[in-house]
């Protein structure tokens, strides 16, 4: 990956009507945390994500919300050798798996080696066995009838031949990656958001595929129902000190969790001290989730600075792909 500096992307937003931060007002009964000339919090800057929780609990565990001390230390000695795809490669037992109707290597399935990935090396400072809240038992609901199909039917595409560069997932394509967000979840690399606040916009810049969101905050309305966009349609508004923003008019081809275009998103963002954003988000899908679902991560102040995303630059791997599969046709029995 080619690792640039990603400042000047949106500094003219950033920097345009910013407040100045005043460090220690409050207002009645909020904490002692940074705030703008105008009383809000102070979200900006960047923030690591990265954490070994896993989103939802693993069924081993049942009804267990926490760990212990000694707990936790043994869960994460474990994850960090699980994650391990350098070990993966030295026991594979079988070789080959198929993806998109060709037979792969699973040493090409990882296509990198365990230097890459940054899964972290802790859990959340709470010791929850997962970043799931709601439901109690920390599990996301069963996806319903109707989203089982349509999964189902999603995953059997996966299973052919591609014909084009359309037939690849959106992350091979570079154009967007579910785990990227909305919402915001750890995953194998790029753990990093980038906050930027003015008094009429928030930002929210994923280091992930470079994705920035840009949030209005005068409360207008959503767009039409029929315009559907790859991030959604976000708003955002204000609940005493939480920074509440409201996403509807996904569209069809970007799904998180097999959520489906009628997922509507709400993500709240509370400063918690000099070092700390508690992040929120709650799932409603009725099409695709029984019941929705909500999740809490801890995000921790980084004075990193947020890279460029350059993705497979060229994408040179993405030829090599579909002359591949033609070559599995030409090979075929007839």
């Amino acid at each position: 990956m080619d690792h640039r500096h990603l400042a000047p992307l949106l500094t003219g937003i950033a920097l345009a009507s910013l407040s100045v931060p005043v460090v220690g007002q409050t207002q009645t009964g909020a904490a002692d945390i940074p705030r703008l000339s105008d009383g809000r919090p102070d979200l900006r800057g960047v923030w690591d994500f990265r954490t070994l929780t896993p989103l939802q609990r693993p069924t081993e565990l049942a009804d267990k919300g926490f760990f212990t001390e000694e707990e936790a230390a043994e869960f994460v000695s474990r994850r960090v050798r699980e994650s391990n795809v350098d070990l993966k490669r030295e026991k594979t037992v079988t070789p080959t798996q198929v993806v998109n109707g060709t037979t792969d290597t699973v040493d090409l399935m990882w296509g990198y080696n365990n230097f890459w990935f940054d899964f972290g090396t802790t859990v959340v400072e709470t010791r929850r066995t997962s970043l799931v809240i709601d439901p109690p038992d920390g599990r996301i609901p069963q996806l319903t009838p109707f989203a089982q199909e349509r999964v189902a039917r999603r995953e059997a595409l996966n299973q052919r031949i591609a014909e084009g560069p359309e037939d690849r997932s959106l992350g091979e394509r570079c154009i967007v990656r579910p785990s990227a967000g909305p919402p915001i979840v750890p995953r194998a690399y790029n753990n990093n958001v980038q906050l930027f606040q003015t008094p009429g916009y928030l930002v929210i810049l994923s280091e992930e595929i470079h994705d920035a969101r840009i949030v209005p905050m005068d409360g207008r309305a959503h767009l039409p129902s029929h315009l559907r966009q790859w991030l959604g349609d976000s708003r955002g508004h204000w609940e005493g000190d939480t920074l509440v923003v409201e996403t509807t008019n996904f569209n069809d081809k970007k799904y998180f969790r097999g959520a489906g275009q009628g997922m509507q998103l709400i993500e709240r963002f509370a400063r918690v001290d000099e070092t700390t954003l508690n992040y929120e988000f709650t799932v409603s899908d009725p099409e695709t989730f029984t019941r929705p679902w909500t999740a809490q991560i801890p995000m921790r102040k980084s004075f990193d600075p947020i890279y460029e995303y350059a993705c497979h630059e060229g994408n040179y791997g993405m030829e090599g792909t579909l002359r591949g599969a033609r070559a599995v046709e030409r090979n075929r029995p007839r």
